[in-house]
């Protein structure tokens, strides 16, 4: 699994849930965070050396648990990979289609990701073209959580101003296009409040990925001791193990990984 950071671990926690015996193996690209603002073509070259480093690891599946690196070119990285390789939007797209009741969809998103149009484009090939989507980019969501301050004021004055438009707009459902913003979701449907369903991707990403396994035969379903994870970052270690201890309630050991060719 790779994210930019510590949003991925979202993912992770429901793969703890949904899949128990799976063994994660986890990079997130903290020299290089965050992915929303920099060129699509650059967040590709960051995803083919993690990729690259994560087929050293005797994996079975990747999952980009980005939504950042998703929108930059999916098709791209399956072509290097021969296992198989989830993103993180379609499995929201689904979810949102199911929940809404009036038609009006918001998507909020990094701003890489939302220029994009990969949203749009999901809707249309999932059969949702008679959605209305408004989309809207919230750059500063990340900072926020990889800071630890999504309970602070600025927070919550940052969530008014970003959701404001999506508010007017009288959406009933809000698809959270990061990974990252599940982790402000108590401030977020605040602002918006309880008519508004969110979305998170991660519940619908793990049973896809349970999905394709059984599907694959790759499934693992035997009773056994609880399976060891592995952390990596590109950037230090601690300050990265120190926040995923804190989200997800357990020690984290994480290792530095620096590519020869690492590029700031």
């Amino acid at each position: 699994m790779l994210d930019s950071g510590v949003g991925g671990l979202t993912v992770v926690k429901e793969i703890f849930k949904q899949l128990p015996q799976e063994k994660i193996v986890y990079f997130g690209d903290t020299a290089h965070f965050p992915y929303g603002p920099r060129p699509q073509s650059q967040v590709r070259s960051f995803v083919y050396d993690i990729i690259d480093f994560l087929l050293t690891q005797e994996i079975k599946m990747i999952i980009v648990a980005c939504n950042s690196a998703a929108a930059a070119g999916l098709e791209y990285y399956k072509e290097r990979v021969n296992v198989p390789l989830l993103g993180v939007i379609e499995p929201a797209v689904r979810m949102a289609l199911q929940h809404t009741r009036t038609k009006k969809i918001g998507v909020i998103g990094t701003t890489g990701t939302i220029e994009s149009g990969a949203y749009q484009q999901a809707f249309d090939r999932l059969g949702g073209s008679d959605i209305q989507l408004f989309s809207q980019a919230c750059p500063l969501f990340v900072l926020i959580v990889e800071n630890g301050l999504t309970g602070s004021p600025e927070a919550r004055r940052v969530a008014e101003e970003y959701l404001r438009p999506l508010k007017d707009a009288g959406i009933d459902t809000l698809i959270l296009g990061c990974t990252h913003y599940p982790l402000m979701s108590d401030v977020i449907q605040d602002v918006m409040g309880p008519g508004v369903k969110l979305i998170s991707s991660a519940e619908e990403t793990a049973r896809e990925a349970r999905e394709v396994l059984q599907g694959s035969g790759l499934l693992n379903l035997e009773e056994r001791n609880a399976p060891r994870h592995r952390f990596f970052v590109s950037g230090e270690a601690k300050p990265f193990a120190d926040m995923a201890a804190h989200l997800m309630g357990r020690k984290i050991d994480a290792y530095q990984v620096i590519f020869p060719n690492q590029r700031l």
